[in-house]
């Protein structure tokens, strides 16, 4: 179980379980498949989707076993959907991994039973996503639940007799004709109990432990199985993350209470080894977007609460406790790494535990899965460790030494194409603050010939990018790009995670103002440096980094290519159209109609006169983050001023792209057209010159009312394409933020 904060770290929300189709309209011309092409000499993006995603790597309580998961791409020579695997390798002796669950039908979340005897996990194997268990000694995989609805998570019981799990209420079939919009009522997820022997006839009856009014986020067992900390809300609108709470159930009498309420965010319950204490996280009160947390500590009898020190970015991940009952586990960002802590409860004081010279990425993001799991007793680690040139593994440590090494390499079967050379930049952006980025280099680069340059501005604006393998499979594919001759800088301009709360919330009220001149700096850099061929760049983004692309060809023409992959580009009709409305009044300190001279200040649609940057731009039709009209907007702005264009709609993909199809067909876009743009070297343009020193700038209208395609709106963009596979629109994340 884990609740995580609605960021994400760079590279990893860029890999989500993907199981959703692809349809093009509008679509470019796109490179042959590789079958009929020679065969490649360097990464691709068809052949970087064959790096697996590792996932949930579960030390056994024994400390003998890690359960983790590996996604891979569906047999077929048009694979259309990720399937996922349990696998399990020991941590001593000679064993190799093994299967356990086949690959005809996606496995997640493997939990072991409290003994260590068998490992419950969630499938979909009959429809559903389903609690299933399977004994280590053998036998077959028993299905615990059969509901219609899909279990969100669970977890065993402290006796290992029943599971408490979450699943969301039936959805109300609409009327024909028309429906009512109101998003306050979409269905909530409710906090369940089943018992893991049947009934009469072998049935297993579910029992409710949540009112009606509190939607269920998280969830924690009392050591001695008496009772339930969850975590709630008070509905399932991504816009209401502020309102997270704690309360209690009592699994005897049924009743429930509060545990923490207040104006901050309550999330993320642990029960102590000897259940007296509840650490959570507790937010800045009132919580703002770019969003900031500490570990609490609720004394349960007495009812004091103490708040430990900060931690070095002010979003701790909670872990678990470990097995000495003095100590916390935690994660967060630290620059382009991950670091994990053993926090002192009696002091707060932090051990940072080493992992060089791996990376540890750590995802903060609701639903994305897990890359640090501790075991049930809290004495053992397992991680998913990866750098720059070495894919994805699963490593394994005691806590108490902590020495890790890897366990087990299930991606040692990739092509042995090169890998490009990755460095940490460092240079001053504004104001003189550092600013770090990383640099990729093309391959066969060589000393004093200048090379195209793509600059790549992260999403959230909370992320940031990581050191991880550059042959991951993304939506701008830097091992593809380097392979063609084209240097990558991905920048961590401030508002970013990773380097300190006054970092993160440095942008506030200043998006596309000292964090473009941040961006802006680090190219100059690269160029200074003697790589980057300043007639050749370009620049891509995607969410935020869309924004922040979108902006960008507004203030200069310096770039000869841009990608805009699913960018706000009118902050006005954002606000008004998105699933967290609340989002942008954090940022810019109030509501668009109130303030609508400062949002239109910052808003790549009332600047978009003059724009001369040849631009791609990529959304998908079913997100609800930002919604695809933000795109439709700035295509038909630049097009209408006889600049090229082309828009890529990718069908059934919500914000984070997430089928396959989807993903290597928006990486192959990119690559070719990038290559095309940046291997002719351009006219120098006239830099155009706009206001970025404050808010308050005058800048003319030039907009009232965004462009929708013809007979469109919000409905026809969401409506499923006939004949897709898969109909569910993914969940929107709570508390607020954007993923990339």
């Amino acid at each position: 179980m884990r609740r995580f904060a609605t960021l994400i770290f760079a590279a990893l929300a860029q890999t989500l379980t993907l199981t959703q189709t692809l349809t093009l309209a509008l679509a470019l011309p796109l490179p042959l498949p590789l079958g009929a092409q020679e065969k490649p000499q360097g990464w691709t993006p068809e052949a970087m989707m064959q790096v697996k995603r590792l996932d949930t790597p579960r030390p056994s309580p024994d400390g003998r076993w890690v359960a983790f998961t590996v996604r891979t791409l569906a047999a077929g020579p048009d694979p259309r959907e990720f399937r996922t695997q349990i696998l399990l390798s020991p941590t001593t002796g000679t064993s190799s991994r093994r299967a356990l669950t086949p690959a005809e039908a996606s496995s997640l979340d493997p939990q072991w039973s409290p003994d260590g005897k068998r490992l419950a996990f969630r499938s979909r194997r009959d429809g559903t996503m389903q609690i299933h268990v399977l004994s280590l000694d053998g036998g077959e995989t028993e299905a615990v639940t059969q509901g219609k609805e899909d279990v969100r998570a669970f977890a065993w019981s402290p006796d290992g007799r029943q599971f408490a799990y979450t699943t969301e209420d039936s959805k109300t079939a609409e009327k024909a004709g028309a429906r009512w919009h109101e998003e306050e009522k979409s269905p909530m997820t409710r906090l369940q109990l089943i018992p893991l022997g049947g009934g009469p006839e072998g049935r297993r009856a579910p029992r409710l432990l949540t009112p009606e009014s509190q939607n269920v986020t998280d969830f924690d067992w009392a050591p001695d199985g008496s009772a339930i900390a969850y975590a709630h809300t008070r509905s399932a609108s991504a816009n209401d993350w502020t309102t997270e709470d704690l309360s209690l159930v009592n699994l005897r009498s049924g009743q429930t209470r509060p545990l923490a309420s207040s104006s901050a965010v309550e999330a993320s319950p642990k029960f102590s080894r000897d259940g007296r204490t509840l650490a959570f996280t507790l937010s800045d009160a009132p919580p703002r977007g770019a969003y900031a947390h500490r570990v609490a500590l609720l004394d349960l009898a007495s009812g004091g609460l103490r708040t430990l020190p900060a931690t070095p970015d002010s979003v701790p991940v909670l872990l678990g406790w470990a097995g000495d009952g003095k100590h916390l586990l935690v994660a967060e960002p630290f620059r382009v790494k991950g670091a994990i802590y053993a926090m002192d409860v009696a002091e707060g004081s932090l051990l940072r535990l080493d992992t060089e010279p791996w990376t540890v990425a750590v995802s903060l993001m609701v639903g994305s899965g897990s890359f640090v799991e501790l075991d049930p007793t809290g004495r053992y680690v397992g991680m998913v460790v990866q750098t720059n040139a070495e894919p994805p593994a699963i490593a394994f440590s005691p806590l108490a030494p902590f020495a890790p090494r890897i366990l087990s390499k299930p991606n040692e079967d990739l092509p042995a194409f090169p890998m490009p050379r990755t460095e940490v930049v460092r240079w001053k952006g504004a104001g003189g603050l550092e600013i770090e980025g990383l640099l990729t280099y093309p391959l066969n680069s060589e000393p004093g010939v200048k090379v195209p340059l793509l600059v790549w501005p992260h999403g959230g604006p909370t992320q940031s990018h990581a050191l991880t393998y550059a042959a991951n499979p993304i939506f701008y594919p830097v091992a593809a790009l380097a392979a063609q001759g084209i240097a990558t800088l991905r920048t961590n301009i401030r508002g970013s995670s990773g380097y300190g709360r006054d970092f993160r919330f440095a942008n506030m009220r200043d998006w596309g103002g000292a964090d473009y001149q941040d961006m802006m700096a680090g190219v100059d850099h690269v160029i200074a440096l003697g790589i980057a061929d300043p007639s050749r760049l370009g620049i891509a983004g995607w969410s935020f980094g869309g924004y922040m692309a979108s902006w960008t060809i507004t203030q200069t023409h310096r770039f000869k290519a841009a990608s805009v992959g699913a960018g706000i580009s009118d902050l006005v009709s954002f606000q008004g159209t998105t699933d967290v409305p609340g989002f942008l009044s954090y940022y810019f300190g109030g509501e668009s109609w109130d303030i609508q001279e400062r949002y239109q200040a910052r808003s790549a649609i009332f600047h978009i006169k003059g724009v001369t940057t040849p631009t791609l731009i990529q959304h998908g039709d079913a997100d609800l983050r930002v919604p695809p009209g933000q795109s439709y907007e700035l295509y038909r702005a630049i097009k209408g001023q006889g600049v090229e264009t082309r828009m890529q709609v990718l069908p059934r993909q919500g914000h984070a792209l997430t089928g396959p199809l989807a993903l290597q067909r928006a990486a192959e876009a990119n690559l070719a057209w990038f290559s095309r743009w940046l291997k002719e070297t351009p006219d120098q343009g006239p830099a155009l010159k706009a206001d970025t020193s404050g808010v308050r700038s005058k800048y003319q209208v030039r907009s009232q009312r965004p462009w929708t395609p013809r007979g469109g709106g919000l409905g026809a963009w969401q409506r499923p394409q006939r004949g897709d596979s898969m109909g569910a629109v993914p969940r929107p994340c709570a508390r607020g933020a954007m993923p990339p």
